[in-house]
């Protein structure tokens, strides 16, 4: 495997040398240089011929977003994010993945010498992974999404006291769901997502359950940007949610995401029992859950990702009743690794590029 250069983009000289030191450890990685502002980036980037880019996005003479959207446009290259846990930050992160960045990572919040140790490894495997990116992917930018109307969604839930009180009445129920859509994604999603969620309907005739890999603090504002592009209503799931055609419910970060029958509808739980290979949301924990409901049918969803989450819940999900596969193609995958491994172990109905999926989603509602 050829070593994969590193251009390090941050105004700290803290981090830059931080960085540096956690990603020279690792022997698939030469770190071949390091810039204080997204011009001095710019500058080395032509210089130096990097594979991978990491970036701050708040620093002087040229912010990171400038930066990368100069990139994007000018040198196209694997970009991934520092981000900051804050909303203003979560909301800057999500821009940077409309203009192109490969991925982010979220900067600990604590005592930073300290906590930035506990992201090495993710740190090291992002970057080795975006060294791989589907560049032809990312230098399309998505569509952006029109909200024909802004409506006060009223979303229902039944709260925890409620949960033994089974056939409870409440003012919205499921009992009328025939179909339901699951998504699984990682790497690239948020940018698949908001394609997918825009080419939707908002009177689609089922719910949509998503599980994006995302830490704790990012899922919310992914849920609130995608609610304000997409036509159907979108939010962070919460506990005791009852599902509701027409409207998306994404997993938050740090949870598992599962739904079962309760009465006569259809409720979300989640928990934040162990991660499933790592993952928590997971993918196969919800599809596993939602391959226990009977008499409805499911339409599965697999979207550009590393890693095969999402392949044995789809397994366990297909012996158990009707359900519709369907797997983003390489072509449009920013990292073909989750659908891929759908695809190749024959689970997959359909394979569509990210144009596409919508589509395919509406021929088997």
């Amino acid at each position: 495997m050829k070593t994969v250069k590193v251009l390090v983009v941050d105004d700290s000289a803290f981090m830059r040398k931080l960085i540096g030191d956690f990603l020279s450890e690792d022997d698939r990685i030469q770190v071949v240089g390091t810039a204080r502002n997204g011009e001095e980036g710019l500058r080395k980037i032509k210089e130096l011929n990097p594979d991978v880019v990491t970036m701050d996005v708040e620093m002087p003479v040229l912010n990171g977003l400038e930066a990368l959207k100069i990139i994007m446009k000018t040198m196209p290259v694997p970009v991934v994010m520092l981000s900051s846990t804050t909303k203003e930050g979560a909301e800057n992160t999500f821009t940077a993945m409309e203009y192109g960045a490969v991925d982010f990572i979220a900067k600990p919040s604590g005592p930073i010498s300290l906590d930035l140790h506990k992201i090495k490894t993710e740190l090291t495997e992002k970057i080795v992974q975006a060294s791989n990116a589907n560049m032809k992917g990312l230098v399309k930018f998505p569509a952006k999404g029109k909200k024909t109307a802004v409506l006060q969604q009223k979303f229902s839930k039944i709260e925890p006291c409620q949960f033994m009180q089974i056939g409870r009445s409440s003012s919205v129920s499921s009992s009328n769901l025939r179909k339901l859509i699951c998504i699984g994604t990682s790497t690239g999603g948020p940018r698949a997502l908001q394609k997918v969620l825009c080419d939707l309907p908002g009177n689609l005739n089922a719910p949509v359950l998503i599980v994006q890999h995302m830490p704790a603090g990012f899922t919310k504002s992914l849920a609130s940007r995608l609610n304000g592009l997409s036509d159907l209503s979108v939010k962070e799931a919460e506990d005791g949610d009852i599902l509701q055609n027409g409207t998306a419910y994404i997993a938050p970060g740090g949870f598992h995401l599962t739904a079962a029958r309760l009465g006569k509808d259809l409720v979300i739980h989640l928990d934040d029992s162990p991660p499933r290979n790592g993952h928590r949301p997971s993918v196969d924990v919800m599809f596993e859950s939602l391959g226990e409901i009977k008499g409805i049918q499911k339409i599965a969803v697999i979207m550009t990702g590393m890693g095969a989450d999402g392949k044995n819940g789809l397994m366990e999900m297909k012996k158990n009743g009707e359900v519709k596969a369907i797997a983003e193609s390489k072509e449009t995958s920013i990292v073909f690794g989750m659908p891929r491994a759908v695809i190749e172990s024959g689970l997959a109905d359909d394979v569509q590029n990210i144009e596409h999926i919508a589509e395919s989603i509406l021929k088997f509602v």
